[in-house]
């Protein structure tokens, strides 16, 4: 079994940055991909940036893309989440999730309980 605890929300203003973190413990492999989702109110959940521990390949959102970075300290089993030039769209619950096989934007396993993030205008 894999847990999954994120850290690091709050309430922000917009043009400002956050750095939400996960801290991983359990059964992991190197193999893993891990990645970052959010939830606003009334909408679905969507994925928004992710990586794989094995290469540090990432991906991300079109929404985040030059915003936001992903990054992974194996060492400390930490997946961090860099948010800059924060929008009052970004307003959301962010999830941590890992997922047992290759990075994609689905199909992850594990999830964390969530971390609210909101950004004023």
């Amino acid at each position: 079994q894999v847990q999954l605890v994120e850290s690091g929300g709050g309430l922000v203003q917009a043009g400002g940055s956050l750095r939400l973190s996960c801290a991983v413990s359990g059964r992991t492999f190197s193999s893993y991909a891990m990645g970052w989702f959010r939830q606003a109110p009334v909408k679905e959940r969507e994925f928004v940036a992710g990586i794989s521990w094995r290469g540090g390949t990432t991906d991300y959102a079109d929404s985040v893309k030059g915003r936001f970075s992903v990054t992974g300290d194996a060492s400390k089993n930490t997946v961090y989440l860099q948010m800059n030039s924060l929008k009052p769209e970004d307003t959301a619950v962010y999830y941590c999730a890992a997922r047992k096989s290759y990075l994609a934007r689905s199909g992850f396993d594990y999830w964390g309980q969530g971390t609210q993030v909101t950004v004023s205008s």
